[in-house]
């Protein structure tokens, strides 16, 4: 969290397109904070995107686009812990098949400090992982987040997916996490 992936990965179109190639922005369909099909940074950058569900097949709507347009050079993916460990193998096959880059952004934890389905498999798959930061309130490097209620109280039980912000969500250390303090 707050780490500015949804901006790297802006950035990373924006320096695509200026090249004149075009790419491919996805995002899974359950993520809907900032309006459908939409990849919005915390800082107010956005870009269109298509949105998927967990059951599309990310194989052949890949391929469908690329026989459309030759010039798609790089696919990016918003909010990658949300998607299947079969979309994932998927997404490795569109590099492996298509020699297209995949850019993948998202979270290795959820607030209990357990990973997503979709971390796991990218962590094993990846061709090679890059690590953004951001840092707890006590300098350290955040590694970790906690989920808040609405009275600003730390939830360690629930749901692994609950859409929420800075509202919600706060990013920690390894030590404040285990310690729950904010």
């Amino acid at each position: 969290m707050n780490a500015g992936k949804s901006t790297s990965l802006l950035q990373s179109n924006y320096n695509y397109n200026e090249r004149g190639m075009n790419t491919l922005l996805l995002a899974p369909s359950v993520d809907t904070r900032y309006g459908a099909k939409k990849i919005t940074s915390r800082i107010g950058l956005q870009a269109d995107a298509t949105a998927f569900s967990p059951d599309e097949d990310l194989y052949q709507f890949i391929k469908q686009e690329l026989d459309k347009n030759s010039n798609i050079k790089c696919i990016l993916l918003d909010e990658a812990q949300f998607i299947t460990k079969k979309q994932v193998q998927q997404l490795a096959y569109v590099t492996d098949d298509f020699n297209i880059p995949v850019l993948a952004y998202g979270l290795r934890t959820d607030y209990m400090g357990e990973p997503f389905e979709a971390s796991k498999y990218f962590l094993a798959l990846a061709d090679q992982l890059i690590e953004l930061k951001t840092i707890c309130h006590c300098g350290r490097k955040a590694t970790m987040v906690l989920r808040v209620n609405d009275q600003g109280e730390i939830v360690r039980k629930g749901e692994q997916v609950a859409m929420g912000g800075n509202e919600s969500y706060i990013p920690v250390c390894r030590k404040h996490f285990r310690e729950g303090k904010l």
